[in-house]
């Protein structure tokens, strides 16, 4: 058993996030693994660099429907046993939105999940995917491993997860339904583990909006998460919400957990 820092973060564009010093903040952070999301490139299109950053071993998942669109990256110090990409559905599996880490004393899911704008076909879309996943996830640990997934949700939570809960009640992000799915995700043993270590916080976002320079007042959302498997509470020792890093509309998010 080791101490594992794991690290969650949409960049908004891997490459842009290159420009902005990614590369640096890495080997200052020094994470044990980084779950990247909103990759927006294929593997092909990055730099050495960006692909090899030193102590590292990379994996990328890029969109096979729609080019500098959607996809996932996993940065890992411990080599995986094994890597997957998506969740053996078709339907689910053409954005590149998930790659699964197998390690020998856990396994890591990346995520990321569909935004629900854009009308009612895509949200529908966003809904279907959310229960594909916990039945993925379900099906992960029924085989006896020790799951933990993180990503970008898309959705808050309850209202203390957002600045503006009020006025966003018809909105996609914080509608019951997407809401209702959180609340099963919990009630079949996940743990929010930023909640289980600071359960009334508030003003504790890892999303703002860009074009209304939200996070300068800091009206934000958090849909930025780490779930473990519950059986793994008395491994967790700590997690983050590291609003300060800069370089996308979201931050990065961590937990500390001994494995």
């Amino acid at each position: 058993m080791k101490k594992q820092t794991l690290y969650s973060w949409n960049v908004n564009g891997i490459r842009a996030a290159e420009k902005k010093g990614i590369i640096d903040w890495v080997q200052k952070a020094k994470p044990s693994v980084l779950a990247i999301q909103e990759t927006k490139a294929e593997a092909d299109q990055l730099s050495d660099s960006l692909r090899n950053i030193p102590g590292y071993t990379s994996y990328f998942n890029a969109s096979k429907k729609r080019k500098g669109y959607s996809g996932t990256a996993i940065y890992t110090k411990e080599e995986p046993v094994d890597i997957q990409t998506g969740m053996g559905r078709p339907k689910f599996d053409q954005e590149g939105r998930l790659i699964t880490a197998y390690y020998k004393n856990f396994v890591l899911v990346n995520c990321y999940f569909p935004n629900g704008g854009m009308g009612p076909e895509r949200l529908q879309f966003k809904m279907e995917y959310y229960d594909a996943f916990l039945k993925y996830i379900n099906s992960l640990r029924k085989k006896g491993n020790k799951i933990i997934f993180c990503g970008d949700v898309n959705t808050a939570h309850t209202e203390v997860d957002l600045a503006r809960p009020k006025e966003n009640q018809k909105n996609t992000g914080f509608l019951p339904e997407e809401r209702a799915w959180l609340d099963k995700v919990v009630k079949n043993n996940w743990l929010d583990t930023f909640r289980h270590f600071y359960p009334n916080k508030k003003d504790a976002y890892s999303y703002w909006d860009m074009k209304s320079r939200a996070r300068d007042r800091n009206v934000g959302w958090r849909i930025d998460y780490f779930f473990a498997d519950k059986e793994l509470t008395k491994n967790l020792t700590g997690a983050k919400i590291h609003s300060k890093v800069l370089g996308s509309d979201h931050c990065p998010v961590s937990i500390e957990i001994n494995l």
